[in-house]
C-alpha cells in the first residue's frame, strides 16, 4: 500500500499548524507544502520543488533544511544530468514515524502498523468472543499495539496516530460511538478519548465500513471513481457512502446504515439503535444462519452452516440453498436498485464474510439487468477483506500528513489537539 500518487483525500482535515499569515506562519506554511510535494513526487530535486511548489529557490532551500533537521527528509544522492553538475536528490522518510489503523469488528479486532508510505509492516488480531465490551476492546487495541511495537522496534513516539473503526454509528467530530448493537454495551461511548487515555496515542474513530469505502477509494476496486458505494454485508450489513469524491456522512453520522432499510416483503418495524434492522437480519450472516435452522431443524452447533456454506450449497445444486440464495439476492437487488435510484451510482463494491460470495454477486447481477437505468456496475472487494485496514491507514495518514507528521500525544492533557484534529 502507496500513499504517493493517490487522489485527493475524501476528508477534510483541520490541522493545529499555523495558518498562512506573518512570516512565522507563511514559513510553516511553506514547509508543510514542500513536505506534501517530497511525500508525492520523491525522490526529486531542489530545482524540481521550485518548479512544482512555485517558490524562489531561497525558499526551498531553507525549509528543506528544516524538514532534514527533523528527519523527515534524506538526501539520496545525485540524479542524471544534462549537463553540468547533477542534481541532489532527495526522499521522504517514510521510517520517520508510523500509523495504526484498528477495525473493531463484531467478534474480533484486528490492527496494522504502516510506515508514512503506508505500506505495512506487521499485523496483529485477536478474537472478542464475549468480550466485547467497550473497556475489552480497549484493552486489546492497547495491547495489539503494544505487541506491535515490541515485534518491530518502535518506540512510541514514532507513532503519530491512530485510526479505529466500529461497526456502529459513529459520530467523528465527537469521536463517539452512538450504537454498536452487535457489541456489547456500545451506547454513546467517547471512544476516541478512551483509545487516547490509554494509549497516548492521537485518535481517530470512524464508522468501520465508512473506512472500507475509503479502502477501495484508495487502493482498491473504486480507484478514480466519484460516485460509488461499499457495501459490507457480514455479521450485519452497512454502507460506506462516496459522492462526489468525497465520503458521505449525513447530517447525524448515519448515512449508509442501510441495514435498516425498508424492503418489501420484509418487517416495517422502525429503525432502533437496540436491535439489528430489518435488511440486515435477512441478509446479514447472522440472520440467514438463524433462518436456516429454523426451517430445515438443523441443530446450532460449532459445525453448524455458515451463510457462504449455504450459498456453496445453492451453487452445487442444492434446492434449499437455492432458495435462500435467490431470496438473499432478491433483498439485495432491492436494497442497490434504491440506492442507485436516490444517489445515481456508477459503482457498488460488495464486501464482507457473506456479501464477497460470488454467488450472491451473480444471483443479483441478474435481478439488475432487469432495470433500464439504476444499474451500477457490482463488483466484489479486490482488497481481501482489508478494505477497512486500508481505509483505517489511509485516514491515518492523511492526518499525520496535515499536521506536518508532528506526534500529537493523546489523553486527557490533549483536549484541544484532539478537536484540532478532527477529520469530518
Amino acid at each position: 500500500m502507496k500513499l504517493i500518487k493517490t487522489p485527493p483525500s475524501p476528508y477534510r482535515v483541520v490541522s493545529d499548524d499555523p495558518a498562512p499569515g506573518g512570516p512565522p506562519r507563511m514559513r510553516e506554511a511553506n514547509v508543510r507544502h514542500l513536505l506534501r510535494l517530497l511525500h508525492r513526487h520523491a525522490p526529486c530535486s531542489r530545482a524540481d520543488l521550485v518548479r512544482l511548489s512555485g517558490l524562489t529557490a531561497p525558499t526551498v532551500s531553507a525549509a528543506i533544511g528544516s524538514l532534514q533537521r527533523r528527519d523527515l527528509v534524506t538526501a539520496i544522492g545525485n540524479g542524471s544530468s544534462s549537463g553540468g553538475r547533477p542534481p541532489g536528490l532527495l526522499e521522504f522518510n517514510a521510517r520517520h514515524g508510523y500509523v495504526v489503523g484498528a477495525d473493531i469488528g463484531g467478534s474480533n479486532v484486528r490492527l496494522a502498523l504502516a510506515d508514512l508510505n503506508g505500506a505495512v509492516i506487521g499485523r496483529w488480531n485477536a478474537p472478542l468472543r464475549a468480550e466485547r465490551s467497550p473497556k475489552a476492546v480497549i484493552e486489546k487495541v492497547s495491547a495489539g499495539i503494544a505487541h506491535l511495537r515490541q515485534q518491530h522496534k518502535v518506540p512510541l513516539k514514532k507513532i503519530l496516530q491512530l485510526v479505529a473503526g466500529a461497526p456502529g454509528i459513529t459520530d467523528v467530530a465527537a469521536g463517539r460511538v452512538l450504537s454498536a448493537p452487535n457489541l456489547v454495551g456500545w451506547n454513546d461511548i467517547p471512544l476516541r478519548d478512551l483509545l487516547q487515555d490509554k494509549t497516548h496515542i492521537a485518535a481517530t474513530v470512524e464508522n468501520d465500513v465508512n473506512l472500507g469505502a475509503l479502502g477501495e477509494s484508495w487502493c482498491g476496486a473504486a480507484r478514480n471513481v466519484a460516485n460509488f458505494v461499499f457495501l459490507s454485508i457480514g455479521t450485519g450489513a452497512g454502507a460506506g457512502i462516496v459522492l462526489n469524491g468525497i465520503l458521505h456522512h449525513g447530517a447525524t453520522w448515519s448515512a449508509g446504515e442501510v441495514g435498516y432499510m425498508m424492503i418489501p416483503g420484509l418487517p416495517d418495524d422502525p429503525p432502533s439503535t437496540d436491535r439489528p434492522g430489518a435488511l440486515e437480519s435477512a441478509i446479514g450472516g447472522h440472520g440467514i444462519e438463524q433462518a436456516w435452522i429454523d426451517e430445515t431443524g438443523a441443530s446450532r452447533s460449532a459445525t453448524a452452516l455458515r451463510a457462504t456454506d449455504i450459498f456453496d450449497l445453492a451453487l452445487a445444486g442444492d434446492r434449499k440453498g437455492r432458495e435462500f440464495l435467490n431470496r438473499a439476492a432478491g433483498h439485495l437487488a432491492m436494497a442497490v436498485t434504491n440506492l442507485s435510484l436516490v444517489l445515481d451510482l456508477s459503482l457498488v463494491v460488495l464486501s464482507g464474510g457473506t456479501g464477497g460470495h460470488p454467488g450472491l454477486l451473480q444471483a443479483v447481477q441478474r435481478r439488475l439487468e432487469r432495470n433500464q437505468f439504476a444499474r451500477p456496475t457490482l463488483v466484489l472487494s479486490d482488497l481481501h477483506g482489508e478494505a477497512q485496514l486500508c481505509g483505517a491507514i489511509y485516514l491515518a495518514l492523511q492526518a499525520a500528513e496535515a499536521h506536518g507528521f508532528r506526534r500529537r500525544p493523546g489523553g486527557i492533557a490533549n483536549k484541544r489537539q484532539a478537536a484540532l484534529a478532527e477529520i469530518y
